[in-house]
């Protein structure tokens, strides 16, 4: 069974989500650029990987798309992490997805809040204006909008929330409405999961949070 969420809703929280991320990014010193992230990345290339939240939108909606479409964010996100139980290949696609990141930072020039705020204004009238059930050529398949918007909006909240710990800054509260989408969608994945009990255990404090932080 698929979860369509409501048309306002996605695309609210696309939209507020891209803003708050914006707000991060204007916080950012002239001297944190090069400053470590996440993992391999800077604060420039997380930035750069986040802002792929917005464009590929743009992106994959100028795509041919045909065949049966893909509704459910789930759905994206078990096709697109397929290779996450094989290590070799789970390699590959997290190396492939750094140097995307680090490409797009530097595509972001010498001033990202403007480059970001120019990109967020564009595909944002355009979200405004496609309909919910528009296809968009992902790279795992036909999507529609109402679908895909929603993984945007959970990169976003996610990236949002690494580039304020990066930052030791809060998350901004125009990201909140963004998290809680975040965390709806993340339950619905962790639930297709293989680990899906042991997840369970960890977000309701169990095991490996400290105490205080479980849901419960």
């Amino acid at each position: 069974m698929t979860h369509q969420p409501q048309s306002a809703d996605f695309r609210s929280h696309f939209l507020t989500a891209s803003q708050a991320f914006i707000t991060l990014v204007k916080e950012i010193p002239e001297d944190a650029w090069n400053a470590p992230a996440l993992g391999v990345w800077t604060v420039r290339d997380l930035v750069g990987h986040a802002s792929r939240a917005i464009s590929t939108v743009e992106d994959y909606l100028a795509r041919d798309a045909a065949g049966p479409a893909i509704t459910d964010p789930v759905e994206y996100f078990l096709l697109a992490l397929a290779d996450a139980d094989d290590p070799a290949r789970k390699l590959n696609q997290d190396d492939a997805i750094a140097s995307r990141g680090v490409e797009a930072g530097l595509q972001l020039g010498k001033d990202p809040a403007k480059a970001l705020e120019e990109l967020a204004a564009r595909v944002g009238a355009r979200v405004q204006s496609t309909g919910d059930s528009e296809l968009l050529g992902t790279p795992v398949g036909p999507m529609t909008l109402a679908g895909y918007l929603p993984t945007r909006t959970f990169e976003l909240a996610v990236h949002g929330c690494d580039l304020a710990r990066a930052l030791d800054v809060s998350p901004p509260g125009l990201l909140h409405a963004g998290i809680a989408s975040a965390c709806e969608l993340a339950g619905r994945i962790a639930a297709r999961r293989s680990s899906a009990a042991s997840l369970l255990l960890l977000i309701t404090g169990r095991t490996g949070l400290p105490k205080g932080t479980g849901i419960l």
